[in-house]
C-alpha cells in the first residue's frame, strides 16, 4: 500500500488518546449578565490546582475579572488568566481577540506587582486595533437610547470584521511588519467607508498616522516580550496535546450566559459564546474523553453594566462592604445595575449550558454573601420576592448540582476546598 503514513494515523490518533494521562479539569461560566465572579473562581481552582494551565476560551479584553490575593495584591484581569497571581500560565485562544497595547499596560501592572506573568498566544487570535475601537464606539454612540451595551473597547467590531469581511489581522501577523501594516492600510480604508456612510465622526480630521504608528511601536514591545518568553506565540494543538506539560486545565470564561450571542436577549448581546460550548469543543478535538467539570458561578444578586433589560431591577438591593466594586460608571455602560436574584434566570442559565454539558458534573459557586445586610439573599422566586438562605437556593434549581461553595469576601484563600479535591 502506498501512503503508509496517512494509513497509520488514526491508529496513532488511537493510541495516545488511549494512554493519555488524566488530569483535572475544570470551566468556569457565569450564570447571569456578567461580572458574577469569574476572577475569583479561576483563581480558587488555580488555588487547589497549582500550576494548571488556565485557557481563556471566549470573550477578549474587554473582560475584568478581579483577583484578591491573601496578602492584599488585588489586580482586575483583562488580557491574561485570572490564575496569574499564582503563577499559573495563561493561554490565550483563538476564539479570543487580542489587543496589544492593553495587553502591554496590563503586562506591566503585573510587573509591578511582582508577577512574571506567562502568556501562550494562540496564532490565530484576531487583533483588535485602534480603528476597531473607534468603529465600535462610533456605532454606540449614534444608537442613543438604543444602545446596545457595549464597552466600547472594539471586542464586537474585530468580530464582526473577521467573520464578515477578508481584512483579518491575526496574532502571528504582528511578528510581520510588512504584513501587518498593509493589513491596518486595509483597514484603515474600510472604517473611512463605513464612518463617512454611517456616521458624522470627522473621519479624516483625526491623527490616524499617529495612532498606526502606536500600533507599530505595541507590535515592537510584543516582539520583544517574545524574545524574553514572557510572550510566547503558540498553536492550539500543541498547547492541548494529551502529552502537554500541565497538571490541569483551568477553562476561564468572560461574561456570562445571559449575554450569548446564541441564548441571550437580543440585541443586548456580546458576539461570543459564554456558556461551556467554546472550552468543551476544545477538549474534544484535543483531549477527547477527557473528565470535564463545571464550575457555575453567579453573585447572590444580578448584576447588569450596560444597556439591556435586568428583569426586577425596581426592587431595591441595598448592600454593605461594596466599596471595592470593580465596575464604575463610564461614558459606553453607563451605571452598574443590580436586581434581586431570578431563580428563573438562573434556571434558564443552567438550561442554556446544558446544550453542552449534559452529563458532566457541576458545582455552583455563590459570591459577594459578605454584601447582604442580613445574610439573605433578595430573590424573585415564580414571580414572588422573598429571602432565601443561601442553603435553599439548591431545592430551587432544576439542574442536580454536586456541591455549593458560598463566599463571604473577595479572596480566595477564604473559601473551604471543593470534597472532589479532598477525595483526590
Amino acid at each position: 500500500m502506498t501512503g503508509g503514513g496517512t494509513s497509520t494515523t488514526p491508529l496513532l490518533r488511537y493510541s495516545v488518546t488511549l494512554f493519555m494521562p488524566e488530569i483535572p479539569v475544570w470551566v468556569v461560566v457565569g450564570l447571569g449578565f456578567g461580572d458574577e465572579g469569574k476572577g475569583l473562581a479561576t483563581d480558587y481552582l488555580c488555588r487547589e490546582l497549582p500550576g494548571a494551565l488556565v485557557v481563556r476560551f471566549n470573550g477578549g479584553p474587554q473582560a475584568g475579572h478581579t483577583v484578591v490575593a491573601a496578602d492584599g495584591r488585588r489586580h482586575v484581569f483583562s488580557s491574561f488568566g485570572a490564575g496569574t497571581l499564582r503563577g499559573c500560565p495563561t493561554y490565550w485562544s483563538r476564539y479570543c481577540p487580542v489587543a496589544p497595547g492593553p495587553m502591554l499596560r496590563e503586562y506591566a501592572a503585573l510587573r509591578e506587582l511582582g508577577v512574571q506573568p506567562r502568556l501562550l498566544l494562540d496564532g490565530r487570535c484576531p487583533v483588535i486595533t485602534h480603528y476597531d475601537v473607534l468603529w465600535n464606539r462610533a456605532q454606540e454612540a449614534a444608537r442613543g437610547a438604543a444602545r446596545h451595551g457595549s464597552c466600547g473597547l472594539g471586542f464586537g467590531a474585530t468580530i464582526e470584521r473577521q467573520e464578515t469581511t477578508p481584512l483579518r489581522l491575526y496574532a502571528q501577523d504582528l511578528a510581520f511588519p510588512e504584513v501587518y501594516q498593509h493589513k491596518l492600510h486595509q483597514i484603515r480604508a474600510h472604517y473611512r467607508s463605513r464612518c463617512q456612510q454611517e456616521t458624522s465622526i470627522p473621519f479624516d480630521q483625526l491623527d490616524h498616522d499617529a495612532e498606526d504608528q502606536r500600533f507599530v511601536d505595541y507590535a515592537r514591545q510584543l516582539q520583544a516580550l517574545r524574545q524574553q518568553e514572557a510572550v510566547e506565540l503558540v498553536q492550539e494543538a500543541e498547547v492541548l496535546a494529551p502529552l502537554a506539560p500541565w497538571p490541569a486545565l483551568v477553562f476561564e470564561g468572560a461574561q456570562g450566559v445571559l449575554l450569548d450571542q446564541e441564548f441571550g436577549l437580543f440585541p443586548h448581546v456580546t458576539r461570543s459564546y459564554t456558556t461551556s460550548r467554546n472550552a468543551l469543543e476544545l477538549l474534544a478535538w484535543h483531549r477527547p474523553g477527557a473528565a470535564a467539570r463545571v464550575l457555575y458561578v453567579s453573585r447572590a444578586y444580578h448584576t447588569r453594566h450596560g444597556a439591556g433589560p435586568l428583569p426586577h431591577a425596581d426592587v431595591p438591593v441595598p448592600l454593605i462592604h461594596h466599596e471595592q466594586e470593580t465596575n464604575q460608571f463610564n461614558d459606553y455602560q453607563e451605571h452598574f445595575r443590580r436586581a434581586p436574584l431570578s431563580v428563573n434566570l438562573l434556571n434558564y442559565a443552567l438550561q442554556c449550558d446544558a446544550n453542552f454539558s449534559a452529563g458532566l458534573e457541576k458545582h455552583l459557586l455563590l459570591t459577594c454573601l459578605d454584601q447582604l445586610p442580613d445574610g439573605r439573599i433578595p430573590a424573585c422566586v415564580e414571580g414572588q420576592h422573598r429571602p432565601l438562605a443561601a442553603t435553599e437556593l439548591g431545592g430551587l434549581l432544576d439542574e442536580g448540582l454536586a456541591n455549593y461553595v458560598f463566599s463571604y469576601g473577595p479572596c480566595a484563600d477564604d473559601l473551604p476546598p471543593l470534597p472532589t479535591f479532598a477525595a483526590r
